[in-house]
């Protein structure tokens, strides 16, 4: 049985992890002519993992190789969740201080921002293990229920990531289709970035996203017509009436106030 040793990362040593049916060990992390030095090229079939890259045995055969993917690839896709569980962990245990403990790390925050998202939206519950991460990311911005019926037909039918996000379009455009709104409706491109802060706040306000962001559209438009309207009636009153009247009407009473008043939007 072939094994893949990993390396510490970033100097610090990592706790023995195990999957089955291999094994992942860490070992101290030796640059490739040190290794070649002490005699310690990969044995045995091993696979061994550095800082620095991949050390290959030599005559290692297709299936093996081909195994050493499958597990490199397992690895990078839980490192997703991890570092995501990593800052929610952070972030509600060390409200003040979890910024220096990533800044130590030497991490993206914006990078590790996504992740805790995704973590945040599915519970260890909830998480399917056949499916990877980004297939978990695809939706995490749908409510709780689609979110399960996607992941259902992901797992039975073995979709890839990009196999799921087209069939999520392509049931959207028949949903569409079907529906006979009242008035017509329009698609907006959204930053995946800006589409999570978004989601934060309807979270933090405790309210569904679509209804969030249709309440805060139509205030948004409220404020901008009614600063119109204001600024209109004005000039209304500087047509019908002169300047003159139009500023002795703004303050019956008081004095005339120089320019056009102050619009608070």
């Amino acid at each position: 049985m072939m094994a893949i040793q990993a390396s510490d990362i970033e100097g610090s040593r990592i706790g023995q992890i195990r999957t089955s049916p291999d094994q992942i060990r860490t070992s101290p992390d030796l640059a490739p002519r040190q290794r070649r030095a002490m005699g310690e090229d990969p044995r045995g079939g091993q696979v061994l993992t550095t800082k620095v890259g991949l050390q290959m045995p030599a005559g290692m055969s297709f299936d093996d190789w081909e195994k050493a993917g499958r597990q490199l690839s397992g690895i990078v896709d839980s490192s997703s969740w991890w570092l995501g569980d990593w800052l929610v962990y952070g972030k509600d245990h060390y409200t003040d201080r979890y910024q220096r403990g990533i800044r130590a790390a030497g991490l993206q925050y914006q990078t590790l921002r996504n992740y805790a998202w995704v973590s945040r939206r599915f519970d260890f519950s909830r998480r399917r293990g056949a499916l990877s991460f980004q297939h978990h990311a695809e939706l995490a911005s749908l409510p709780h229920d689609e979110q399960e019926a996607w992941l259902d037909r992901a797992e039975q039918r073995k979709w890839t990531t990009k196999q799921l996000r087209s069939a999520i379009r392509a049931a959207r455009e028949d949903e569409a289709q079907v529906r006979t709104p009242a008035e017509p409706t329009r698609r907006l491109e959204v930053p995946g970035s800006r589409l999570q802060w978004w989601h934060k706040a309807a979270e933090q306000a405790g309210v569904d996203f679509e209804r969030w962001v249709l309440v805060t559209l139509d205030s948004a438009a409220k404020e901008a017509l009614d600063a119109l309207e204001a600024l209109e009636e004005l000039d209304r009153l500087e047509d019908d009436h002169g300047p003159a009247e139009r500023e002795g009407a703004a303050e019956p009473g008081g004095p005339a106030p120089s320019g056009r008043p102050a619009i608070t939007a």
